[in-house]
């Protein structure tokens, strides 16, 4: 395969990026695109602090735990909330609550039991469905 020849600013930029391996990763981690790497060295040229600050950022060590306090204050705060929240609470409310939920089970076992059908059999409880004769009038 015949390889294209590049323009001049493009081969520059491509010097540019092997003297400053960072960038690559910057890209990698979808920090920034190539596009945009190129547009900002292409204006900015080679000596703008912006190639400072990408391989300052990747190269310090200290970033990496400070990341990890951050994750586990954020941990910390969620487990804090909800202790927070569980003191808070008030146990009658919450068997209340309970007895509702449990009422509500219970409604929705009800009607699952009527569609399920008892083999003709009516469930227990339920009164007779009435006289045979709905008109019963007394005679004088």
């Amino acid at each position: 395969m015949a390889q294209k020849k590049l323009h001049p600013s493009v081969a520059k930029f491509k010097e540019f990026v092997k003297n400053n391996p960072k960038m690559i990763q910057e890209v990698r981690k979808g920090k920034t695109t190539w596009q945009e790497l190129y547009e900002d060295w292409y204006l900015l040229g080679e000596e703008d602090a912006r190639w400072e600050k990408i391989g300052n950022e990747n190269n310090d060590l200290s970033e990496k735990p400070e990341e990890q306090e951050t994750n586990t204050e954020k941990k910390g705060d969620l487990i804090s909330n909800i202790m927070g929240m569980v003191n808070k609470m008030d146990p009658n409310q919450i068997q209340n609550h309970i007895n509702n939920l449990s009422q509500a089970i219970g409604a929705i076992q009800g009607v699952l039991s009527q569609f399920q059908g008892s083999n003709g059999a009516k469930p227990p409880g339920k009164p007779p469905e009435g006289p045979i004769n709905p008109f019963t009038f007394r005679k004088d």
